[in-house]
C-alpha cells in the first residue's frame, strides 16, 4: 500500500463534517435524540489541517432540524472554502432556495435514519418531492436511510434527473455482495446513478474492518468518479447512559487512525486524487 499519510492534498476535500454551535446562540431541537458539545469552525479547520485537506462540506446534523443557522454561519465564516448540504421543510420558496444557492449550499439531506417512524415509501415520496424541486436549481440529494429502503428505490433513483448521494457506505449489511439489495446498489453506482461515501466506518452493520476494506475496494474498481470520502468528524455519539439533553462526548477518533482508514481505502495516488479531490470539486460545485 502507498502511504500519504501527511501529504499535503491541494484541493483536498472532506464531505461529511458537522458544525455544533453554542446552545445560546444555535438553539437545538426540544426533542431532539442526542446532545452533541461544540464543534466550531476553528476546531474544523484545524481537523483539516491535520488531515491535509483544504475544503469541506457541512452536513446539516439532526440536532438543528431545518434550522440551518449555524451552517450558514459558517459557510461565511470559511467562505470559498466549504459547502453544505441542508435540511429543508417542503414549505421551501424557489427565493429561498436561490438565497441559499448563492450562500454555498448545493444539496439537501433527507435523513430517514435518525430517528422518526420512516419507510421505504416515505423515501421514495421525497425523492420524488425533491427531485422536482431540485433539477432547475442543480442540488442533488443526500440520503441518510437503511440499505434496504434505497434498494427498494432503486429503479426511482435510476430515472430521476438529479444526483443521489449515499451517506456512510449506504449502510451496506451484505459483505458477499450477493444478496439483491447489494445488486441493485451496484448497478446504479455502476451506471453513475448514485455517489457514495466512504466515511464512518463505525456506522456500518458490517463490523468486521476487513471486510469493509473490500467493499470499498469494489466500489472503487467498479466507479471510483463516484465515491466521495468523509470523516464524520466532530464524530457525534449518544453515550450509554446518558439522556437526550444530556451532552455526550464525541468518539474519541484521531487524526491518525482517521488517515490509517483513508490510505486503507484510497490505496495509491491515482485514487486519492480522484476521491479526495476530483470528485467532490465537480459534485459540490468548488
Amino acid at each position: 500500500m502507498t502511504s500519504l499519510v501527511g501529504a499535503h492534498v491541494q484541493g483536498g476535500c472532506d464531505v461529511h463534517v458537522h458544525i455544533i454551535g453554542n446552545q445560546l446562540d444555535y438553539p437545538m431541537l426540544a426533542e431532539r435524540r442526542y446532545t452533541p458539545g461544540p464543534a466550531t469552525v476553528e476546531s474544523l479547520q484545524a481537523h483539516l489541517r491535520s488531515l491535509s485537506l483544504e475544503r469541506a462540506v457541512i452536513i446539516q446534523p439532526s440536532v438543528y432540524g431545518f434550522d440551518n443557522s449555524c451552517a450558514l454561519d459558517a459557510l461565511h465564516a470559511l467562505q470559498n472554502k466549504a459547502r453544505a448540504v441542508l435540511v429543508l421543510p417542503q414549505s421551501i420558496s424557489a427565493t429561498e432556495l436561490q438565497e441559499f444557492d448563492a450562500q454555498g449550499a448545493c444539496g439537501i439531506r433527507l435523513n430517514l435514519e435518525s430517528g422518526g417512524d420512516f419507510s421505504a415509501a416515505d423515501l421514495a415520496a421525497q425523492l420524488q418531492f425533491w427531485a422536482v424541486r431540485l433539477e432547475s436549481i442543480g442540488w442533488h440529494i443526500q440520503v441518510y436511510a437503511p440499505m434496504a429502503w434505497i434498494a427498494a428505490c432503486s429503479d426511482l433513483i435510476a430515472k430521476l434527473p438529479v444526483t443521489v448521494v449515499l451517506d456512510h457506505f449506504a449502510l451496506w449489511t451484505d459483505a458477499s455482495c450477493t444478496s439483491d439489495e447489494a445488486q441493485k446498489l451496484l448497478k446504479l453506482l455502476e451506471a453513475g446513478k448514485i455517489y457514495i461515501k466512504l466515511s464512518a466506518s463505525y456506522r456500518q452493520p458490517i463490523d468486521c474492518r476487513s471486510e469493509l476494506d473490500k467493499l470499498a475496494r469494489r466500489f472503487l474498481f467498479l466507479r471510483p468518479d463516484r465515491l466521495l470520502w468523509g470523516s464524520d468528524w466532530p464524530h457525534t455519539n449518544r453515550e450509554a447512559g446518558k439522556l437526550a439533553l444530556e451532552t455526550s462526548a464525541f468518539r474519541d477518533i484521531s487524526p491518525a487512525a482517521i488517515l490509517d482508514e483513508q490510505c486503507m481505502w484510497l490505496d495509491g495516488t491515482d485514487w486519492h486524487q480522484q476521491v479526495l479531490v476530483e470528485n467532490p470539486t465537480r459534485l459540490y460545485r468548488f
